[in-house]
C-alpha cells in the first residue's frame, strides 16, 4: 500500500468516526493507479530490495571490452507463445547486438519444466557465454541451471529464481516486472470500474509453483480486502496449462453458472483472460467486468471496442529484455550487479491503451487495435 493510499485511508477513517458514521471507507482507484507508475512495490523472490533499471549503465568504454570479447548468448523461455515473450526476446537481442554479443539459440518450453531441463542441456552442448532464462519450475529445473554455472555460464534470470543457487556465485541478477505492483493495479481497475456500488467478483488464478503469477494472485485479494469493503470475493479456481484460454473459459463459464449476479472476473494474465472473454460471451454477460494483467493485442483488441476487459496491469517486456542484457554484460565484465533489478507497473485502460503499446513494446498499436478503437 502506498504511503498516500495510508494517508488517505486514515483521514478519511478520522472524518467517519468523528462524524459517528459506519459507511466502510473506500480507497481512491486513480490515486492509487498514478502512484504506482513510479513505486515498485514487488520483493524479489528471495525478499530482495529492488533496484531501478534505470539505474543500470554501461560505459562505452566497457561497451567496448564486451564487443572484443565475442561472446554468445543463448535465450531459454519458458514459453514463447505471447506477446510478452516476444518482447523480452526482442528486447533481448536489441542489447545484444549493441553490445556484440551473438544469440545463438532462443527456445520454448511451452511451460513444460521436462522440455525446459532438455533445452538447457542442448544449448550447453552449443557453450554459450551468457544464458538469459525464466525457470518453468524453480524446483524442477534447479539441477540444470546449477550445471549451466558450474561450466561457467553467465546466468541472468527472469522473474524468479531455482533453490540452492546463489546470486554473484551462481546466477548475475534476476530482473522483473513489478508484479506486486500489477496485481494491485488490476485490483484498482476493477474496483473503478465497478463503480461506487462494488459487487461481487470471481478470479482465475495459476495453478503453479510460478512466483510472479503468485504475486499477482496475493496482491489482487490483499488489495480488495484493505481498500474495498464494497467488493466481496465469491468464487476462485485455479489453472494449470497447457491450454490456459481453454482452461479459463471452462471455470469461467461455471463461475458464471454458479454465481449469475457475478458482476467481475479477474483472470492472472491476457491469455487466460481470452478465455473469460469467451465464457461472458456465451453467456450473454455483457456487463460483465474483466481485469487482467500483461497486454496482449487479443484483450487490447476487446479493450478499445469497449468490451469487456476494462483496465489491466502492463508489464514493460522489452525495456525488462534491455535489462536483462545489460546484466549479462555485467557478468561478462566482472561487475558488481543488483541482485534483484524490478520496472514498475503500468496501469492501462482505454484512455492510454495506444500509449502504453508504444511504452510496452517501443512501437505503435497494431492496425487491429487502431482499427478497433471507437
Amino acid at each position: 500500500m502506498t504511503i498516500l493510499k495510508t494517508l488517505t485511508g486514515t483521514a478519511m477513517a478520522a472524518l467517519l468516526a468523528t462524524a459517528g458514521l459506519t459507511t466502510p471507507v473506500v480507497a481512491d482507484p486513480d490515486a492509487a493507479l498514478a502512484a504506482l507508475e513510479t513505486t515498485v512495490l514487488s520483493k524479489g523472490p528471495n525478499g530482495e530490495d529492488p533496484s531501478p533499471a534505470s539505474n543500470l549503465m554501461l560505459s562505452a568504454d566497457e561497451i567496448d571490452q564486451i564487443k572484443a570479447m565475442g561472446a554468445t548468448a543463448a535465450i531459454v523461455m519458458h514459453y514463447g507463445g505471447n506477446d510478452w515473450s516476444r518482447a523480452q526476446v526482442e528486447g533481448l537481442k536489441h542489447q545484444f547486438a549493441e553490445m556484440g554479443i551473438k544469440v545463438i539459440a532462443v527456445t520454448d518450453a511451452g511451460f513444460k519444466p521436462e522440455k525446459q531441463v532438455a533445452d538447457i542441456e542442448t544449448v550447453l552442448a552449443q557453450e554459450p557465454d551468457v544464458i538469459v532464462s525464466v525457470p518453468t519450475d524453480p524446483s524442477a529445473t534447479a539441477a540444470a541451471y546449477k550445471r549451466a554455472a558450474i561450466a561457467g555460464v553467465k546466468i541472468v534470470f527472469m522473474e524468479n529464481t531455482p533453490p540452492g543457487l546463489t546470486v554473484g556465485e551462481d546466477y548475475i541478477s534476476v530482473v522483473s516486472a513489478d508484479n506486486y505492483g500489477n496485481g494491485v493495479a488490476a485490483a484498482h481497475l476493477m474496483a473503478k470500474a465497478l463503480g461506487e456500488a462494488g459487487g461481487k467478483i470471481g478470479l482465475v488464478y495459476h495453478a503453479a509453483d510460478f512466483f510472479v503469477t503468485r504475486q499477482r494472485y496475493d496482491a489482487f485479494k490483499a488489495t480488495v480486502a484493505s481498500d474495498y469493503p464494497n467488493i466481496e470475493i465469491v468464487a476462485e479456481q485455479g489453472i494449470g496449462g497447457p491450454d490456459f484460454t481453454g482452461d479459463a473459459d471452462k471455470v469461467a463459464s461455471a463461475m458464471l453458472t454458479s454465481n449469475p449476479d457475478l458482476d467481475g472476473i479477474w483472470a492472472v494474465w491476457d491469455v487466460p483472460a481470452e478465455g473469460v472473454i469467451s465464457a461472458a460471451r456465451v453467456a450473454g454477460r455483457d456487463d460483465l467486468v474483466i481485469t487482467t494483467i500483461d497486454l496482449g493485442e487479443n484483450v487490447a483488441i476487446n479493450m478499445a471496442q469497449g468490451g469487456f476487459v476494462k483496465g489491466l496491469g502492463a508489464q514493460r517486456p522489452f525495456d525488462q529484455g534491455v535489462a536483462e542484457a545489460m546484466l549479462a554484460g555485467y557478468g561478462l565484465l566482472g561487475k558488481d550487479a543488483p541482485a534483484f533489478v524490478a520496472l514498475p507497473a503500468l496501469p492501462v485502460s482505454k484512455d492510454n491503451l495506444l500509449d502504453a503499446w508504444q511504452t510496452v513494446y517501443r512501437t505503435e498499436a497494431t492496425r487491429n487495435i487502431q482499427k478497433s478503437m471507437k
